[in-house]
């Protein structure tokens, strides 16, 4: 504790650290933001005299400078989710590369904790966030004072007036769909289906499942059609399960994303049957499990790393104030099919 008399040691500054380092004040900038392409002896140095120093960024310092803290938040559902994990590391990588650091908080289904994202006062922690709901609408968000700039993820809020980065679940569901009818597959069971009304990914997802029936003239079958649960790995091994108790033919599982569907494909191997030979499976969001399964998964890839990248230019340009008229729509990323072993051609 220091007394009356004396003198508070002097917080060591980002200059002190440069001079101890020999290195230029930038360069040390650069270290804390997180950017890439400091050679590994000057990074070393560098370390070395933040920890010889115990030198903490200065938030408050740097907040009376600009009015920015350099962080943002990326609000998402969970991180059980191997999607938002993935979805979390791109974001990262996208936002190093602009001088931002991003806080990871997850909302968990939680109507309360989601509206606590857009509503609490976030003080001078984060400059911006990326806001990815499942449960809020669009009439939840009208109704709330939003204290920062804000980017949408996902399905459950359009029309908002925010920058909003969204994927293409009806048409990658459609495509994934054909992609099976094509290899000859007409009894295709789909796992993930919700109730109707919660207007998120999965509702988008089962009208492309629909319409590629449609349109190739097959008739729905609600037998073929079950719940995933929280859309995990034990969810499809649980739908594929009561799908084979069932009785009810199929020869193709469309999963709703790559858990449900790699947890089908772990019931349907345990249960004898061949993928692809008897059974072919699709997955949607192209995770790295997928390209480790055995066999390897085909899936949905719906623009992981441009979804991240196009969020994060939204937010930087709003913190900015370099923001245009034309942010605050919704934008679609491109998706792709990733053919892999679980639908190879039957020979």
């Amino acid at each position: 504790m220091v007394s009356a008399h004396e003198t508070p040691a002097k917080r060591p500054t980002i200059y002190d650290v440069a001079r101890e380092a020999g290195v230029s004040h930038q360069t040390v900038s650069r270290l804390l933001l997180g950017y890439d392409g400091i050679r590994p002896a000057t990074r070393t140095r560098v370390e070395a005299a933040l920890q010889a120093l115990d030198y903490r960024t200065n938030l408050t310092a740097r907040n009376l400078r600009n009015g920015r803290t350099g962080m943002i938040s990326l609000a998402i559902p969970s991180l059980n989710q191997p999607y938002f994990a993935e979805l979390a590391q791109s974001v990262i990588r996208a936002a190093r590369e602009v001088g931002l650091r991003v806080f990871v908080e997850t909302m968990e289904g939680d109507r309360d904790r989601e509206l606590a994202v857009l509503s609490r006062s976030r003080g001078n922690l984060v400059d911006g966030v990326i806001f990815a709901p499942t449960v809020l609408s669009a009439g939840d968000l009208a109704q709330v004072t939003v204290g920062c700039p804000l980017v949408l993820l996902g399905d459950r809020i359009f029309d908002s007036g925010y920058p909003h980065v969204a994927m293409a679940n009806s048409e990658g569901a459609r495509v994934a769909v054909e992609h099976l009818i094509a290899l000859g597959r007409r009894r295709v069971a789909v796992i993930g289906v919700e109730e109707p009304g919660n207007h998120g990914a999965a509702e988008l997802r089962f009208a492309g499942y629909r319409a590629a029936l449609d349109r190739a003239g097959i008739p729905f079958d609600p037998r073929l059609a079950f719940d995933g649960g929280e859309w995990l790995k034990a969810g499809g091994v649980h739908a594929v399960d009561q799908l084979i108790e069932s009785r009810v033919p199929f020869d193709a599982v469309f999963g709703f994303n790559d858990a449900l569907a790699l947890g089908a494909l772990r019931g349907l191997l345990r249960a004898g049957f061949s993928v692809p030979g008897d059974v072919a499976v699709v997955g949607f969001d192209d995770t790295e499990d997928g390209l480790y399964s055995t066999p390897s998964l085909t899936s949905i890839n719906p623009g992981r790393d441009d979804i991240a990248r196009t969020a994060v230019s939204l937010l930087d340009r709003a913190i900015t104030g370099a923001s245009t008229e034309g942010d605050r729509s919704e934008i679609q990323a491109n998706f792709r099919l990733m053919e892999r072993e679980s639908t190879a051609t039957r020979t």
